[in-house]
């Protein structure tokens, strides 16, 4: 309970301290964007390797399963696969839309 409590202190004193680095001397905020893409690049990768693995995995385990199957599970594999790769590269077409 403690360790909570010293969290949510934390929380408090940064969010009271937001408005000093809002303050900028030439007049121009920085700019975050290129931080965030990365950021959420890193975030979709990682995730999009996850459930790669994840869709590999059960593909081979169902092929151990019922090895006549192959065919019709190698079809959904790949076009899971592309799905899944997909997501990442609209990830990747975001951000450079974004980022300047």
């Amino acid at each position: 309970m403690r360790k909570l409590q010293y969290i949510f202190m934390t929380l408090a004193v940064l969010c009271m301290a937001s408005p000093a680095f809002a303050q900028t001397g030439e007049g121009s905020a920085p700019s975050w964007v290129p931080i965030g893409a990365g950021i959420g690049m890193a975030i979709a990768s990682g995730l999009c390797g996850l459930g790669q693995g994840r869709v590999a995995g059960s593909a081979a385990e169902a092929l151990a399963r019922n090895p006549g199957a192959r065919a019709g599970i190698q079809l959904i594999l790949v076009l899971g696969l592309a799905f899944i790769e997909s997501l990442a590269l609209f990830t990747l077409l975001i951000i450079f839309a974004k980022v300047k």
